[in-house]
């Protein structure tokens, strides 16, 4: 799977005496952001994604040890995460409607350090605008082994204003719909181990959807 850049990390856990064994091993705090057109089409998804603080303080350390130091590596993670997860549609699913949209490439990225945290940004632009007004946008975003959970950043169980904004002059509501897998995905996800990957498709069922509607 796509998670490549994370790999070595998992190496610095299995160190580590009293991790939990369960999946997922890590998290990814993401906020989104519809990049809608002048005339109300919408032209790409922008994307924050923020790593948990654990495997941040593991990766930031081993790239600073690298050539070049901290900025260096960074410029090399953004890279080797944006071709990770490129023939994954970046681990993103979005439907307008009942159709399904297609992705163009990611050109516009960077990984940076942000309060402690490496944050990946990038814009995932679609292949081609698509107009919004009334009709309903659900997302996804989730790594398909649940391998590492990824939520909108929130306080306490509310995301926070900004994990989804609408950009634009459209009047759109907006909602992030938790999660809610049957008892049964929740066993298969705590029956994982360290060692094991789960089979495609286990994190679907874990994923929050953002929904917007616009008028």
């Amino acid at each position: 799977m796509a998670r490549s850049a994370w790999r070595m990390l998992l190496m610095f856990s299995l160190l580590l005496p009293g991790l939990a064994l369960a999946h997922p091993h890590g998290w990814i705090d993401i906020r989104m952001r519809l990049v809608v057109n002048e005339a109300g089409h919408l032209e790409g998804l922008h994307q924050s994604w923020r790593m948990d603080p654990f495997y941040s303080l593991v990766l930031l350390e081993e790239l600073g040890r690298g050539e070049g130091g901290l900025d260096a590596g960074l410029d090399r993670l953004g890279g080797e995460i944006r071709g990770n997860l490129a023939p994954f549609d970046f681990f993103t699913e979005v439907r307008l409607g009942e159709e399904r949209l297609g992705f163009g490439d990611v050109t516009e990225y960077t990984a940076m350090e942000r309060g402690g945290r490496v944050e990946f940004i990038f814009l995932l632009p679609l292949e081609e605008p698509h107009e919004l007004n009334e009709r309903t946008l659900q997302y996804k975003v989730f790594d398909p082994t649940y391998y590492l959970e990824v939520v909108h950043e929130a306080e306490g169980e509310t995301p926070l204003e900004d994990a989804l904004l609408v950009g634009g002059e459209l009047n759109c509501s907006k909602q992030i719909v938790p999660a809610n897998p049957d008892p049964e995905r929740v066993m298969q996800a705590a029956m994982l181990d360290v060692t094991d990957e789960a089979e495609p498709g286990l994190g679907r069922h874990f994923a929050e959807t953002g929904v917007v509607t616009c008028e």
